[in-house]
Order: C-alpha cells, then structure tokens, then sequence
C-alpha cells in the first residue's frame, strides 16, 4: 500500500513538473486556442469547417513572416514600428518597377519578376541597414529610430505612386505566388513560404553564432560586451534580418492582391507586434522561439477571421487585439514566474 502511495504521489508530482514545464515554455496560449475554437464554433458552426481551417492556415502565413521579422529585432529588445509602411513602400516601388519592365504583362514577365523580387530584398536590406545602424551605432532609441523612418517610408510609398495603387502587374504574378498560385503544387505559396521562412529562421538563430548572440544581447548587453561579442554589429544585422523578411512579406501580399498598394502596410504593425508577443516572445528581449511566433500568429488569425465570421465590428477588433497585446505581456511575466 505504501508503495502504491508513493508511485501514485511520484506520478502526480510528474505531471505537475510536466505542466509546470509547458507552461514554462508555451504560456497559456496552447490552451487559449482551443477555447476560442471551440467557442467560435459554437457561435458559428462554419468556423469548425475544412475550409475555413486552410483559410486559416492561409491568413496566418503572412502575419507569422512579418512576426518573425519582429523577433528579430524583439530579441535584442528593440521594435520595428516602420514594418507596416516598409511593406507598403516595397510593395508600391517593386510593383512601378515590374509594371515598367513588362508592361500590361508584355514583354520579359520573367525578367521582370525576378528584377522585381531582387530590388524588393536590396530595399528590405537597405531599410534594416539604416535602421540597424541608427540603434546599434549612434544609440538612439528603436522607438525614435523606427516612428522617423516610418514617415520616410510613408513619404516614399505616397509619393511615387502619386497616393494611387499600381496596377496592371502581370498576371503570372498571382498565378504564381498568390493564394491559389501553382508554384510550389497543392500548397499554397504563402505556406510554403512561411514553411520556408521559419525553417531558416530557426536554422540561424539555433545553429549560427550570430542567432545565439542575439539571445545573449537581449538577456544581458553588458554582458555581451565584456564577452567580447560584436554586438553593435549583431545588433545592426537583426534590423537587417527583419527587413528581408519583411520584403519577403510585401512581395506575398503585393501577389495577394495583384496591386502595389500604398496603404496595404496599414495595421501590420500591430499585428505583428501581437503574433510575436502573444505567442511568448518577450519584449525584455533575450528569449523568443519560432514556435512561438507561430503560435502568435495563429492566434491573432483566429481572433480575426473568427470575428469576421461572428459579424463583430472592425473597430471593435482593434480593441480585442490591444486587449490581446496587454494581456500577453502579463502572461509573460506570469510565466516568468513559473519558470523561476
């Protein structure tokens, strides 16, 4: 019997360390999801659909790339908060420069693409570059650096296209990368995208020197320093980061709709500050996994499109998602204390 006692108090003490340990790791995200499915489905049975879970699937691609990208930069506890209009600028300047090699979808639609594709990264570069340097180099705040160069974006995407979106992209532009494109198969290449994207943003921050610093920069930049890491530069590359992978983002929404458009950046911020926090990316910086922006990003999808479906108004869903924000930065520091 005292046996039986013991296994039984051995086993329940287990569950309770593995318990303990998720929620160390995922917070009360994994548990969240499922309620809100469950209560979404019961408010409207579509919800529950095949359909509208690759819906689902589909939406949350775009906002777990542009997620990513803020981890990038969370990491060494900075913020972008040009993304938004950084998408619109590159979305807007690579679609002039597509429409201008092949116009009405006539002449080398294959050199324009990939002309297009090329300039929309060097702009991503350039954009981390600058922000990078201005944080990392002259020690202005991340909030100062990316609220002056969001009006520069913003100036820039308005004033080429004149404030209009641009139209007449070829065609093969969405037949290739939109929703519905046939590039990558039966996948959607949003999704194989963000596949893609994630498998190489974990690769470099688990396997590489520099994604390793970034962990070290964030948990403690004094001791960065005297460890003799270049953190200025690892600091400046993390913009860097960010910024390709918003380009990367630009180009699957411009495919998305067919347009260069200069207001479609509109909200990004917000939302990709909410994918990469909710899901347990700290804004302390120095701890941020992908899972967890992936997690993020499906939550913000499903309070999205669950809302959508529900008929809740657009302005009141602004409201949920700052409410989401807030919440998830004191879940965060509950789950600190777990840990601890």
């Amino acid at each position: 019997m005292t046996n039986l006692v013991s296994a039984n108090g051995i086993q329940n003490g287990g569950s309770k360390q593995a318990a303990l340990r998720f929620l160390a790791n995922y917070g009360f995200l994994p548990i969240i999801l499922v309620v809100l499915c469950i209560a979404f489905g019961l408010m409207e049975p579509r919800f529950l659909t095949f359909d509208n879970a690759l819906n689902i699937i589909e939406q949350s691609s775009y906002l777990i790339v542009l997620g990513l990208a803020q981890m990038f930069v969370l990491l060494v506890r900075g913020f972008d908060l040009s993304l938004g209009v950084v998408v619109s600028a590159i979305g807007v300047a690579t679609a002039m420069l597509i429409v201008a090699i092949a116009p009405g979808g006539e002449g080398s639609v294959a050199l324009s693409l990939l002309v297009g594709f090329c300039a929309a990264i060097a702009m991503g570069v350039l954009a981390g570059v600058i922000n990078g340097t201005l944080v990392a180099y002259l020690d202005i705040n991340p909030f100062v650096v990316t609220l002056g160069t969001q009006g520069v974006a913003f100036g820039i995407a308005t004033t080429i296209s004149g404030g209009f979106p641009v139209m007449d992209l070829p065609p093969a532009l969405t037949g290739l990368l939109g929703q519905n494109g046939s590039l990558f198969g039966p996948v959607p290449p949003p999704v194989a995208i963000c596949l893609a994207a994630m498998l190489i943003s974990s690769l470099v921050l688990n396997r590489t020197v520099f994604g390793r610093s970034l962990y070290i920069i964030g948990s403690s930049p004094k001791a960065a320093e005297v460890g003799g890491l270049p953190w200025r530069r690892f600091t400046m590359l993390s913009y860097v980061a960010c910024s390709i992978l918003v380009a990367i983002g630009a180009i699957l929404m411009m495919a998305r709709t067919g347009t260069g458009e200069p207001s479609t950046g509109a909200g990004l911020v917000l939302l990709s500050i909410a994918a990469a926090v909710a899901g347990g990316v700290s804004l302390r910086g120095g701890e941020g996994r992908v899972s967890h922006v992936v997690l993020g990003g499906l939550l913000v999808s499903v309070l999205s499109i669950g809302m959508n479906l529900t008929r809740i108004d657009g302005f009141l869903q602004q409201v949920v998602l700052g409410v989401v924000i807030v919440a998830a930065v004191f879940l965060d520091r509950l789950r600190q204390r777990i840990r601890i």
